[in-house]
């Protein structure tokens, strides 16, 4: 995406119609009200939500995380960051959408445990109806995959401690990893992670934990071609390699986030990946 100059009067003015209670859509239709082009008016939004998130990270102390959303700390652009156990190389960064691309995430012999782990637990992948907060199988998914519970062994404790010290946010605020597997010509549609509040099932969604705020997709494998995990609104592609992982967060559930993203294909070979989840609150 180009970079996009927002005055800092727009700025204030979004910032104080979000304090006001608005939501995204109103915040765009009124400056499109006020002569802004819609895509403008979205792009605008979406920097004000991302300086913002940062902002609130930035000011925690003592380890203590004030309201916000989950974020690497990249203002230096370093090449790398502390992980506690391991370094983790950071290789693409945007800004808005927020999306962090991650290098050495997890070991070979991690990624290898993690599948071996998952396989006699594999089933069809579901998706959540909307209606009813429920999960089920459906079409735009084809994958196989299975959950695990947070926590659930030495090797799950590990990489749940990693992610948080990168991402600067609670182990506890998680949800347990899932691992997909998805084989030639499996994918996964453009969606968003994050729960509609306009969809009559989200109450019992974020009844544990809260919204979610903030998407990690870790590649288990190295496909031979396709599989990679797509953003449509800004034309990135990020392609599977082994050990490797995206970032992206949503501080508020709107499309302006621009965090639609999907499981491109996989056209030669098989995709493993984990995802993991990470909400407003304890996840429990």
């Amino acid at each position: 995406m180009s970079k996009i100059n927002v005055s800092a009067e727009a700025k204030q003015w979004i910032v104080n119609r979000m304090l006001a209670g608005a939501s995204g859509d109103q915040v765009i239709a009124e400056l499109a009200a006020a002569g802004w082009q819609r895509k403008a008016a979205s792009d605008a939004l979406a920097v004000v939500v991302a300086e913002n998130a940062k902002a609130r990270v930035a000011a925690a102390s003592n380890g203590k995380l004030t309201e916000g959303v989950p974020e690497p700390d990249t203002e230096k652009m370093p090449l790398s960051l502390d992980a506690g156990d391991r370094q983790v190389k950071v290789l693409v960064e945007l800004k808005a959408p927020r999306v962090v691309v991650f290098g050495d995430l997890l070991s070979a012999e991690e990624c290898a445990a993690l599948i071996a782990a998952a396989q006699p637990r594999m089933a069809r992948s579901e998706t959540v109806n909307r209606q009813t907060g429920e999960y089920q199988v459906d079409a735009a998914r084809t994958s196989r995959g299975m959950f695990f519970q947070r926590g659930e062994s030495e090797l799950h404790m590990r990489i749940e401690n990693r992610i948080a010290k990168l991402l600067n946010w609670p182990a506890e605020n998680g949800e347990g990893l899932q691992v997909l597997h998805y084989q030639p010509g499996a994918e996964y549609e453009p969606h968003y992670d994050y729960f509609d509040p306009a969809d009559p099932g989200t109450p019992a969604l974020t009844r544990r934990g809260g919204q979610r705020v903030a998407s990690l997709i870790i590649y288990l494998n190295t496909p031979q071609n396709g599989g990679a995990t797509t953003f449509p609104d800004v034309g990135l592609s990020v392609l599977p390699q082994q050990g490797n992982a995206v970032f992206f967060s949503y501080a508020q559930p709107h499309p302006s986030t621009q965090t639609l993203h999907g499981g491109a294909p996989v056209s030669m070979g098989e995709k493993w990946i984990a995802t993991k989840w990470l909400r407003q609150r304890v996840f429990a």
